[in-house]
């Protein structure tokens, strides 16, 4: 059953590849450069013939696989223990059995290697669990394409893993602050507010916006206002306990601040502290000294209570109504307010 999913995937993907559709230039570029800075695929020759695992050895470029080599059923599982080969090519029905039965989180494809080329030994290698079945005397034309076609499945499976890995960083970074992200800060901030209220803890956030921003950027450029931003971020960071309050670009020039088991009196002080990083040491941009300021505004919960539906969104909704309040009445200020402080539906208090 697992060698006739992967061979569907297999399939899949290679059409999938092949398939130029308009639009798909850029993605298809971008699978190319990953694939040609991939080393050749690893692959485990378990062959216990050793005639017949020479002769696939020889046959077998270097370029196409990086070969390793085990000359019994005992070594070959404990080179796949040691290390994933994402290839293994195999004269053991018995090793193909195990091999699927082991608990992984990635599958290598498996060639099995028929003494006889014959449709029972073939259908006796796919119902062990190979993807792709040769006999020992395979012309080179046929093994070639089904090494290729071994390497092709590989080398997309570790692109997809690496595409997937990055799109999870991009997806949780900020590309320019290195803080974390608005999608990061809508997915994880209602956790934080569920576990404050699993264990009866105080929360309190931060929202905060660069006074005047608009202003650096037409009159320095949009290069000094990146600087900008990433200093900021990194001065809110400095001043906050290390792995326990987290920050997020939530927007252009406004941040938000999570601080978890902090309650309402705490969590002004470090509003303020916040305010005053900013207030009084000048930032450096485009080989400028700029002074510039930031208005927050701050919800705090002493304990936050279980089963409040929609909470979260409260806590952001006082928080954006405050903050809006410390801009209105002439920035450069910290105006708070507890959750359960009404708020307008234009936001206001």
């Amino acid at each position: 059953m697992a060698g006739g999913q992967t061979t569907v995937i297999q399939r899949v993907l290679e059409r999938r590849v092949q398939r130029r559709a308009a639009g798909d230039d850029a993605t298809t570029a971008t699978v190319a450069v990953l694939v040609r800075a991939l080393p050749p695929p690893r692959a485990l020759v378990a062959i216990a013939d050793v005639p017949l695992r020479q002769q696939i050895a020889n046959r077998i470029p270097s370029d196409v696989l990086d070969c390793d080599y085990a000359v019994d059923e005992p070594q070959a599982l404990q080179r796949c223990s040691d290390g994933f080969r994402p290839v293994v090519i195999t004269d053991s029905l018995e090793l193909i059995h195990k091999l699927r039965l082991l608990a992984s989180a990635r599958v290598p494809f498996i060639l099995y290697v028929a003494s006889l080329d014959s449709a029972a030994e073939r259908d006796a290698g796919l119902l062990a669990g190979a993807d792709e079945c040769v006999a020992g005397q395979v012309p080179d034309r046929e093994l070639n394409a089904r090494l290729g076609a071994a390497r092709r499945v590989a080398e997309l499976e570790a692109v997809l893993r690496v595409t997937l890995a990055e799109n999870r960083k991009l997806s949780a970074i900020d590309d320019l602050t290195q803080l974390a992200s608005r999608r990061f800060f809508r997915k994880h901030f209602p956790r934080e507010v569920e576990r404050s209220a699993r264990y009866g803890h105080s929360l309190s956030l931060i929202l905060c916006d660069i006074d005047h921003f608009k202003n650096v950027n037409d009159t320095f450029g949009h290069a000094a206002g990146d600087q900008l931003l990433r200093q900021f971020g990194r001065r809110l960071q400095q001043a906050l306990r290390r792995r326990v309050d987290w920050v997020a670009r939530i927007g252009g020039e406004e941040f938000a601040i999570v601080l978890p088991e902090t309650a309402y009196e705490a969590a002004l002080s470090v509003a303020l502290k916040l305010q005053a990083c900013v207030a009084d040491t000048a930032f450096k941009a485009e080989n400028r000294s700029l002074r510039i300021t930031a208005s927050f505004g701050l919800c705090g919960i002493d304990k936050v209570p279980v089963g409040q539906r929609g909470l979260a969104q409260r806590i952001l909704k006082v928080a954006d109504a405050v903050l809006y309040r410390s801009k209105n009445e002439g920035r450069n200020r910290v105006t708070a307010a507890p959750a359960d402080a009404k708020v307008c539906d234009t936001g206001a208090l």
